[in-house]
């Protein structure tokens, strides 16, 4: 009977240790969604801040000197799938600021005249592409 315990020891080790490592992940995986991690939210955003008084929105904690920055009218729709929305500015077409932004809901912004900080990124049909993550309404 040993014998027999012993050829099924390796199987049984092996379950064990499979079961182990997927509870594991489970765990981890459950921790991370949860975004309960310290100055974070669900989604894993450091410090997202409304102020009602200045009408700015967007990451609290980010060195603004370090962002590229437009100002001007926020219109609804990128150029040829790049951005959802665009800054107009004076001049014609090619002054236009693409945006798009992962931080802020810009629809709420649409038709009014605002300042931009955020990162540029390379675009095939837009002059300037830019990530938004902060807005002030002007």
């Amino acid at each position: 009977m040993s014998q027999k315990l012993s050829s099924y020891l390796p199987v049984i080790l092996l379950t064990v240790g499979v079961t182990v490592i997927v509870l594991l992940g489970i765990g981890t995986g459950y921790f991370m969604a949860s975004g309960k991690q310290a100055g974070t939210d669900a989604k894993g955003i450091t410090s997202f801040s409304v102020d009602e008084k200045n009408k700015i929105v967007g990451l609290k904690d980010v060195n603004l000197d370090e962002k590229d920055q437009a100002e001007g009218t926020l219109v609804e729709g990128g150029i040829n799938g790049e951005g959802t929305h665009h800054l107009k500015r004076e001049g014609d077409e090619s002054q236009n600021v693409y945006l798009t932004s992962s931080v802020i809901n810009l629809d709420d912004y649409v038709d009014k005249k605002v300042r931009v900080w955020g990162d540029t990124f390379a675009a095939q049909k837009a002059g300037w592409l830019m990530d938004v993550v902060r807005l002030e309404e002007l």
